[in-house]
């Protein structure tokens, strides 16, 4: 540890090494400052760079292979009838369906008990006739009420949900039991069961059983069949559900283009790219600062962003090689205002795409390899964000790499101005032992010299 003086015999300021320190560190604060710059710049290209970025996002999700992604199921009555589609692998088209039955679960209803946890029904065993064989619960004393019943049923794993019900239709005995099957249609089938229950104090009966169905329905006129009221490979890529039956009513289903996302990813491609656009403005705008002075942006002047704005630029510029017979996406209702920047006539986009979507689908989309509007712009963006070659990425690596250079600079500064430091201290500490001993000298020839004190 570094020894501290706290006052020189020769009267010297006892900070005069941190003075003089002080002083040595100067040129570490100005590499401070400067780094603090190229930080700043950083941060710059790093928000440059995300913009960019965000050119792409909405739009390249835009178009696949089977035209627009965005798809919309619509059902003319949806109560009856509705659904969900994958629109990677739903096609558009209508369709007529009608819901002539939907699809049950095998079921079972006791008869009334005055209360669910008291009344004893006996002990043995209940036996189910399930599409996987015969099924046995076995009924101890501690299960013997309607509610111990329920809970050995649905811990048997049998593929049976017991469910105590308050019917309330008869005041004295509301306590009903329900046994369902898990699954529904005529593979489901369960014969219900066989009761051998003994000693109970109620006799343990069923009052009503519902055999399992098939869902059926009708598709553009032919009758069909469903185990299930969720049909997945009725229509390519659409999940039906029937949800209610009501034979007669044709229920009308059709699957669009969703013009509504389609037309907001298109604006939201807009956006990005004019605050892209409007970021490199900004730098390369003189404004006025504190001393009176005028200067452009941090980043203003740099060739980085003169490149990035003429990439950008040919996004919206360069015309499309595809069989389209729209040539530039200003075609479409995407045009440079006179600052520079894009507006979208959405009004304008919305009547091409409902007149002609699928030239709009081919401009946009291509060969999905080396033609269209989204290639083409990803490929420009590329050459301004790829890792190894982009402008803007290579330019954020350089002003980082300086970044780390200075940091090197400054800790080489710190490690010798610490032994700096510590020579002048020492240097300084033998100093004032010396002259603490010259003055002791001194002191005692006073002494001894006629007239001094003995």
């Amino acid at each position: 540890m570094p020894l501290r003086i706290n006052g020189l015999a020769s009267g010297l300021p006892p900070n005069l090494v941190d003075q003089v320190i002080e002083a040595e560190r100067m040129p570490v604060k100005q590499m401070e400052a400067n780094k603090t710059k190229v930080e700043d710049k950083v941060k710059l290209v790093g928000d440059l760079e995300t913009k960019i970025n965000d050119v792409s996002k909405s739009i390249t999700s835009l178009v696949g292979a089977k035209g627009f992604v965005d798809k919309k199921l619509n059902s003319s009555y949806p109560e009856i009838l509705n659904g969900t589609l994958d629109p990677d692998l739903a096609d558009s088209g209508e369709w007529t369906l009608e819901v002539i039955q939907l699809a049950n679960k095998p079921s079972v209803v006791t008869g009334g008990f005055p209360d669910k946890d008291k009344t004893t029904m006996g002990v043995g065993y209940i036996k189910f006739d399930t599409a996987d064989g015969e099924k046995e619960v076995y009924i101890n004393e501690d299960d013997s009420t309607l509610q111990g019943i329920a809970k050995a049923i649905n811990s048997a794993g049998i593929g049976l949900r017991a469910t105590v019900v308050n019917d309330r239709s008869d005041k004295e005995d509301s306590f009903r039991l329900e046994i369902a099957g898990l699954k529904t249609g005529d593979d489901n089938q369960v014969k219900f069961p066989t009761v051998y229950l003994l000693d109970g104090k109620a006799d343990f009966t069923f009052a009503e059983t519902r055999k399992a169905e098939n869902a059926k329905f009708k598709l553009d006129g032919h009758e069909f069949e469903a185990t299930e009221n969720v049909i997945n490979d009725l229509i390519p890529g659409v999940s039906l559900d029937l949800k209610r039956a009501q034979p007669g009513q044709v229920v009308r289903l059709n699957i669009s283009e969703n013009y509504d996302v389609i037309s907001g990813k298109i604006k939201s491609f807009v956006d990005s790219y004019n605050a892209a656009l409007s970021f490199i403005q900004s730098q390369n705008k003189l404004t006025q600062t504190k001393d009176g002075m005028q200067r452009l942006g941090p980043l203003g002047g740099d060739s980085m962003l003169r490149m990035t704005q003429s990439r950008l630029r040919e996004i919206i510029q360069d015309p499309q090689m595809t069989d389209s017979k729209f040539d530039r996406v200003n075609d479409l209702g995407i045009e440079f205002n006179r600052n520079g920047t894009l507006d979208f006539k959405q009004e304008k986009f919305a009547k091409i795409v409902a007149a002609d979507p699928q030239a709009v689908i081919e401009f946009l989309r291509g060969d999905l390899q080396n033609t269209g509007f989204i290639t083409s712009m990803k490929k420009k963006l590329g050459q301004i964000t790829d890792g190894q070659t982009g402008v803007v990425s290579t330019r954020k690596k350089s002003m980082q790499d300086q970044v780390n250079n200075i940091n090197k600079k400054i800790e080489r500064k710190e490690k010798s101005l610490e032994k700096r430091e510590e020579q002048l201290r020492n240097q300084f500490a033998k100093m004032e032992e010396a002259m603490s001993k010259l003055q002791s000298q001194g002191g005692s020839i006073a002494q001894n010299l006629p007239g001094g004190k003995a």
